[in-house]
């Protein structure tokens, strides 16, 4: 049973997160704010935390940056009334996951509950299959059908980061800080570089996943039909 812990400073909004996910096998727990949610983490793990942005004492931001921090690989899905690009961007810098926007309809944030939980399980494998291309993480092999490929050292983690995380927008400093490390002092378009390589690899219409462009955000790897 996946454990989930709900941080919101309105009563309202929990009530309603605790009704949309009640039925769906989740043990949850509630925290008014983000000294409540650390206290709370310090008693029990969870598998996934929903935030707020906008509450007292420790707001959002805060609150994810310390569990970025804290817990390198605790999902987070933001749910905020803050429609800005800019604090989506600010958002997946500081580290969520997700984010989703109030008012919500309870079956999209079940929906998205969901995909975090089987995307962080998809994370912690050392072998990802995508349609027929394979990723062995521990021998760094990428093969695709009968066929061996190599791939630059960095080509490969950014590949595998994607496609550890489907449908996960990545902003290029988060790639940056990830794949090339926080002293990286090179252009982050050597991220749009590597990218495009990637693309020239694996065309999507043969391999089965698309790399994506967000505009003013970032890129996801994406699983197509």
């Amino acid at each position: 049973m996946a454990k989930i812990l709900l941080v919101d400073d309105d009563n309202y909004i929990r009530e309603l997160m605790k009704a949309s996910l009640h039925g769906e096998g989740f043990a949850l727990f509630e925290a008014r704010n983000g000294r409540e949610a650390l206290e709370q983490l310090e008693r029990r793990p969870v598998d996934l935390v929903i935030l707020d942005v906008m509450m007292p004492l420790m707001d959002g931001w805060e609150l994810c940056r310390e569990l970025r921090r804290l817990y390198p690989d605790l999902p987070m899905l933001m749910v905020t009334a803050r429609t800005e690009t800019m604090d989506k961007v600010k958002g997946f810098e500081l580290g969520t996951d997700d984010y989703l926007v109030k008012p919500f309809d309870p079956p999209e944030l079940v929906a998205r509950v969901k995909a975090l939980l089987k995307r962080y399980r998809i994370a912690s494998s050392q072998v990802i299959r995508l349609g027929e291309v394979e990723l062995n993480r521990s021998s760094f092999e990428v093969s695709r059908g009968r066929e061996r490929m190599s791939l630059p050292p960095k080509e490969f983690e950014l590949l595998f980061k994607l496609a550890a995380h489907p449908n996960q927008i990545f902003t290029r400093n988060q790639l940056i800080e990830q794949i090339w490390g926080i002293d990286y002092e090179g252009d982050d378009r050597t991220v749009d570089v590597h990218i495009k390589r990637l693309r020239e690899r694996f065309p999507e219409p043969i391999v089965g996943f698309a790399i994506r462009t967000i505009r003013g955000l970032g890129y996801k790897l994406e699983v197509l039909a």
